[in-house]
C-alpha cells in the first residue's frame, strides 16, 4: 500500500441480499403477526371489559426500543464487508423483532393469571354467600 492512498473495500453482493432479505422478514414479521397479535389481545381485553389487562404502556416502550434495535442491527449488517457478518447481524435482527412480538402475549399472560389469583377469593366468597356454607 503506497503512502497516502486512502482504500476501500467494497461491499460484496451477498451483504446487500442478507440486509435485504432481513429487512423484508422484519417488515413481515411485523405485518403478519405482531399488528395481528396486538389487535387480537386488544380486543380480547376490549370485550372483557377490562378483566384481561393490556398493559399498553409497557407494550409501546417494547416495541419502540425493539424497532430502534431492529434498526441498528439491519444498519450493522448493511455496512459490514463480508456476508457472514451481516447474516450474523440480520439473523440478529429477525431474533429481536420475534422477540418483541411476543412480548405483548406474554404481559397480557402474565397481567390476567395476576388478576385471575386476585379473582378466585372472591369467586369463594361469592360462592359461600349464595349457598349460605362457610
Amino acid at each position: 500500500m503506497r503512502a497516502g492512498r486512502i482504500t476501500t473495500a467494497r461491499r460484496t453482493r451477498g451483504v446487500f441480499i442478507a440486509t435485504g432479505v432481513g429487512a423484508g422478514i422484519v417488515v413481515l414479521i411485523a405485518l403478519g403477526l405482531f399488528l395481528p397479535l396486538l389487535g387480537f389481545l386488544a380486543g380480547a381485553t376490549a370485550s372483557t371489559a377490562g378483566l384481561i389487562p393490556f398493559p399498553a404502556l409497557s407494550v409501546t416502550l417494547v416495541t419502540l426500543v425493539g424497532v430502534v434495535i431492529v434498526a441498528g442491527l439491519l444498519l450493522l449488517a448493511l455496512t459490514r464487508r463480508r456476508t457472514g457478518v451481516a447474516i450474523v447481524w440480520v439473523v440478529l435482527a429477525v431474533l429481536v423483532a420475534l422477540a418483541v412480538t411476543v412480548f405483548p402475549l406474554v404481559a397480557v399472560a402474565s397481567g390476567s393469571a395476576e388478576r385471575a389469583s386476585d379473582v378466585a377469593p372472591l369467586i369463594g366468597e361469592l360462592w359461600g354467600r349464595l349457598t349460605g356454607g362457610a
